[in-house]
């Protein structure tokens, strides 16, 4: 009996192998053996989400493949990024996952703090675990929309033994022009998966979205949105994890669709050169205010070429550069600086 469970259990071992894009940071016999608990499962969900949408994207790309470099932390952890370069549909494609324990940094410490935590540190140290999945996806036509998604789970222990735990994440759409039927479609998509946990979820974290994706130097935003929540911690750490879970299975229905149908769109130089200018907005939000970027390049330990993945392959600044009036980049651009409602 025991040698049919143990064969049991490397059949299972073999096909959850199968199922990611490489062995998972914790190992899969310590996520078998702690299965139940909310930590295993939710590394387990994000390795799913990054070989979900890994093989997606390589069934828009078939002479594209992903790089898969797997990597250790010292202090604590490491990560899995695959990424895609120069292919045919996808200029630069990445998805990684991360899963790092140690101290918290006094400058993470602060930057949480900041944000309204009480974090009580037992002789200035703060253990903590942090574990995700974050992707950016770049495509080489200018009528296929960037696509960001992360989805994120934090754990911090105080002074007295008791553990803050929180959940953040979104997805959001950055077209460089737009197209309001894909706008809706995306929209509706990520709504249905917020109105399965409560319908008041879905406008609150719309408007995060917008606020938190907001180029405050140029006064617009980063691109038409979807959905962004941080620090969730209520009603309870299953029912967070299970709304967490509906978004992250949203990922590919809401963005594949779009670029299905518009990869094999003709488009101009002037089209790809606008495409290039708008990357230049994507590379100043990620660079100047994203909070994700911020906390990973002051961890130590931290990998510099995963979180600078998100930063597009080529983008471009000119002075002073204003659309026509009336025109197609006129149109987004007014998107941009005035937010609208796309599922009302």
């Amino acid at each position: 009996q025991a040698a049919l469970a143990a064969a049991r259990e490397d059949e299972e071992e073999k096909q959850l192998r199968q199922r990611f894009m490489a062995p998972p940071v914790s190992g899969l016999r310590e996520l078998r053996r702690r299965r139940r608990e909310l930590r295993s499962r939710m590394e387990l969900l994000i390795m799913e989400t990054q070989a979900e949408v890994c093989r997606a994207l390589t069934a828009l790309d078939p002479g594209a493949s992903f790089a898969v470099d797997s990597w250790e932390r010292k202090e604590g952890g490491g990560g899995i990024s695959c990424v895609l370069q120069d292919g045919e549909v996808f200029e630069k494609a990445g998805v990684n996952v991360s899963v790092v324990s140690g101290l918290l940094s006094e400058e993470a410490a602060r930057q949480m703090r900041s944000r309204g935590k009480s974090l009580k540190a037992k002789d200035g140290k703060l253990p903590f675990c942090a574990m995700g999945v974050s992707s950016v996806i770049h495509p080489k036509n200018p009528h296929v929309p960037t696509m960001h998604f992360n989805y994120r789970y934090f754990e911090i222990e105080e002074a007295d033994g008791t553990k803050q735990w929180w959940f953040g994440g979104g997805t959001d759409l950055t077209p460089t022009y737009l197209n309001e039927e894909d706008a809706v479609h995306f929209h509706k998509t990520l709504k249905e998966a917020c109105d399965k946990h409560d319908p008041k979820l879905y406008p609150k974290y719309k408007k995060w979205c917008d606020d938190y994706f907001y180029i405050k130097h140029r006064g617009e935003r980063r691109g038409i949105g979807g959905i962004f929540f941080d620090d969730m911690d209520s009603p309870s750490k299953e029912e967070v994890f299970q709304f967490v879970k509906s978004c992250a299975k949203a990922v590919v229905p809401c963005y594949i669709p779009i670029v299905k149908k518009h990869c094999h769109d003709s488009f101009t130089p002037e089209e790809k050169l606008w495409q290039q200018l708008r990357r230049g907005r994507y590379v100043e939000f990620n660079l100047v205010y994203d909070r994700g970027t911020k906390f990973g390049l002051l961890t130590p330990g931290s990998r510099i070429e995963s979180i600078l993945m998100s930063l597009p392959l080529t983008a471009r600044w000119e002075y002073m550069h204003t659309p026509l009036e009336s025109s197609k980049e006129a149109e987004i651009l007014e998107v941009l600086r005035n937010p609208k409602d796309w599922v009302h």
